[in-house]
C-alpha cells in the first residue's frame, strides 16, 4: 500500500500551479513590453511609487508584495536608470523616501498599454466567465478588497 508521501504530486499543489502561472505571465509581460530592461517587478514598483507619489521602502513592500531584500535591488536598478529618486526623509533621516522622476512617470505611462495586453494574453486560455472567477478567487485568497 503506498504511503501518503508516495501519492503527493507537487504538480497538483496550489503553490506550484500559482508559481507556474506567474512564470507564464512574467514571460508574456517581458515579450509584450518595449523596454527590454524593465522587469515586471520594476514596473509594478514604479506603478506603486507613482500611485503613492512619495513613499517609503516599507510602503512599496506592502503595496507590491515584493520582499524587502528584493525591493532594495529593484529600487537600486530603477535609481541607476534615473527612473526614481531616493532621498532621506526630512523628519526621520533613517527613513528613505522614494519618488518617481519625470522619466519614470513617462515610462509607466508608455508601458501601461503593453502591461494591459500582457494581462489579456495571460487570460487567453480562459473564457470570460473563468477570467472573472479566477480574478475573484485570487483576490479572495489574498484578502484583497473587492474593488480591485
Amino acid at each position: 500500500m503506498p504511503s501518503s508521501v508516495d501519492s503527493y504530486d507537487f504538480h497538483d499543489q496550489i503553490g506550484h500551479l500559482l508559481r507556474r502561472a506567474y512564470q507564464r505571465h512574467v514571460a508574456i509581460f517581458q515579450d509584450a513590453i518595449p523596454d527590454s530592461e524593465l522587469t515586471a517587478a520594476q514596473f509594478v514598483t514604479l506603478c506603486a511609487v507613482k500611485e503613492a507619489e512619495s513613499c517609503s521602502l516599507n510602503d512599496i513592500v506592502k503595496s507590491t508584495a515584493i520582499d524587502q531584500g528584493t525591493i532594495r535591488g529593484v529600487i537600486e536598478r530603477l535609481k541607476t536608470r534615473g527612473l526614481i529618486q531616493v532621498t532621506a526623509d526630512p523628519s526621520d533621516g533613517r527613513k528613505l523616501v522614494v519618488q518617481a522622476t519625470p522619466s519614470g512617470l513617462a515610462l509607466v505611462e508608455r508601458t501601461i498599454p503593453f502591461a494591459r495586453e500582457a494581462t489579456t494574453q495571460t487570460y487567453v486560455p480562459l473564457n470570460p466567465g473563468e477570467q472573472v472567477a479566477l480574478h475573484f478567487l485570487l483576490s479572495k485568497m489574498i484578502g484583497a478588497p473587492e474593488s480591485h
